[in-house]
């Protein structure tokens, strides 16, 4: 749930908190969706770690028919398939039998219903979160979590956005069951090790992002959108800034238009102190780029990006597509 959808957003290093305004906003603000003007489908791929990991994306949005509110639902898959189980594979005699080689999955689900709603004040949006996030490990174990998220946008007269994201206000938890019987299978694998059954819950922490953006229109055809996101974890992380009850790692981004047909976006993020093998401490970073076209209500973007940093992990080609439902009924 931390990895980000839609190759637009990916582009632009994920600071999109205060202008997304679509299909994806149930997962980036879900205040956004107050933006979506007819039905909106959106769908995204990629893979991961040499195509050994797949992570996929669908999401739906429409407005409400008092106009006042909006409602979307998407659902995220990242899983491993087809890993080798090979528990049983020597015999009780001792021989090594490849037929008892079997496949198993190790897959995480989350599903999201989101409701935005225009407030009072004039140019204010809220929105929440409800998601059930679903984890199986074959037969040996799967899990179920609840959570929440809250969103606000604010833009003001002069088109300066403001948006705040606050995942996981409840905290999410989620609570395993384990079979017992599998997991005997492996549990003698290795001498001292997998001896006790592992913790049965698992909580994520709350976090924040606070975004700000403007669009900026030359000579009618061109725009530049610029924004910028401060993404807060309330404990210490390696992050750039790192306090005792938060971290904050900013990021920043744009967007590049012409004739809103064709786009180039660009970002840094991910700032990061790393400790180096001497114990120095050095500042790495992660630059994103994307391009996007739109025509008649289609939207497809790229983004080439990655959850790792720019020095370590490879970077990964992920693609996402928009789709106005409207274009079907004219």
């Amino acid at each position: 749930m931390s990895i980000g959808v839609d190759a637009a957003a990916l582009g632009m290093s994920n600071a999109v908190t205060a202008h997304t305004a679509d299909v994806n906003s149930g997962y980036w603000n879900p205040a956004g969706l107050m933006a979506v003007e007819d039905k909106q489908l959106g769908l995204m791929h990629a893979s991961y770690f040499a195509n050994i990991a797949q992570y996929d994306y669908a999401a739906f949005a429409m407005p409400l028919e008092d106009r006042k509110s909006a409602l979307g639902v998407s659902i995220i898959r990242f899983g491993v398939d087809d890993i080798l189980n090979t528990t049983q594979l020597i015999d009780d005699q001792g021989n090594i039998d490849y037929n008892r080689i079997s496949l198993f999955s190790a897959a995480d689900y989350g599903m999201t219903v989101s409701y935005a709603r225009a407030a009072p004040l004039d140019g204010f949006t809220y929105g929440v979160n409800a998601k059930v996030i679903r984890r199986v490990i074959g037969k040996f174990a799967n899990s179920w979590g609840f959570g929440f998220d809250l969103g606000f946008q604010y833009q003001t007269r002069s088109e300066w956005k403001f948006g705040l994201m606050l995942r996981d206000i409840t905290t999410t938890y989620n609570v395993w069951a384990i079979d017992e019987d599998e997991y005997a299978t492996v549990s003698g694998a290795v001498d001292g090790q997998n001896q006790e059954l592992p913790e049965t819950s698992e909580i994520t922490l709350p976090k924040a992002q606070l975004g700000i953006s403007k669009k900026f229109i030359f000579h009618y055809d061109y725009s530049l959108l610029v924004a910028a996101n401060m993404n807060m974890q309330f404990f210490k992380t390696n992050d750039i800034v790192n306090l005792d009850f938060v971290s904050i790692d900013p990021a920043v981004g744009f967007e590049f238009g012409y004739l809103d047909l064709v786009f180039l976006r660009g970002g840094v993020g991910n700032f990061q102190n790393e400790k180096q093998i001497d114990n120095s401490t050095s500042l790495s970073f992660q630059p994103n780029i994307g391009l996007g076209f739109k025509y008649k209500g289609i939207s497809v973007d790229y983004a080439l990006t990655d959850i790792g940093d720019q020095s370590v992990a490879l970077y990964s080609n992920i693609f996402s597509l928009k789709v106005d439902l409207g274009i079907f009924r004219r």
